[in-house]
């Protein structure tokens, strides 16, 4: 790109003006009551889909090596088996986690300044949550769909990120060391 392009790009706002504190020895223990906070205050802030996120796979590039990926999906619920999700198997990926079932899912509420990403081993739920995710979509036409697969990534990292305006930007992270709960 130009050189114009690149200024340009350098005069677009970071963050908004106003932005949450974010105090992690304040911070709830489980890390789904943090994200549910955070996800209910996205939503009061009025940002779009805020139950939306990037869901990073890795497939095989060209020359055999590995190469990611990465699409928007919705989150269907977390529980005990994981963070849910769902995709048709067909697609590339759910191609790419059947070769790989490894992923990682980024949230990003902009007015927030906020992100949390969560990254881990996936596993395929059974056929019939996955059948009834199918129906249960919001557009659901009484149709059924055997290659829709409803998937549940269990963490093995969580990061919560803060920004800040001043740069001090806020990183609560909850790792391999085994400090995920549960």
């Amino acid at each position: 790109m130009s050189e114009t392009f690149r200024k340009f790009l350098r005069t677009l706002p970071d963050f908004p003006a106003e932005l949450p504190g974010f105090d992690p020895d304040k911070a709830p223990q489980d890390p789904t009551e943090l994200f549910k906070q955070w996800l209910d205050e996205a939503l009061a802030a009025g940002e779009q889909q805020p139950h939306a996120f990037s869901l990073a796979t890795i497939g095989p590039g060209a020359g055999g090596g590995q190469q990611p990926s990465s699409r928007m999906l919705i989150l269907k619920n977390i529980d005990d088996d994981g963070w849910h999700f769902a995709t048709s198997r067909t697609s590339r990926k759910g191609r790419e986690l059947a070769a790989e079932p490894s992923a990682a899912m980024n949230f990003y509420w902009a007015s927030q300044g906020r992100q949390v990403r969560v990254a881990g081993s996936v596993a395929e739920l059974s056929a019939e949550a996955s059948a009834r995710d199918w129906a249960e979509r919001p557009r659901a036409d009484g149709s059924e769909n055997p290659n829709w697969q409803l998937y549940a990534l269990r963490p093995a990292e969580i990061e919560f990120w803060q920004a800040s305006n001043d740069g001090q930007h806020v990183r609560h992270h909850l790792g391999p060391d085994g400090a995920l709960p549960g």
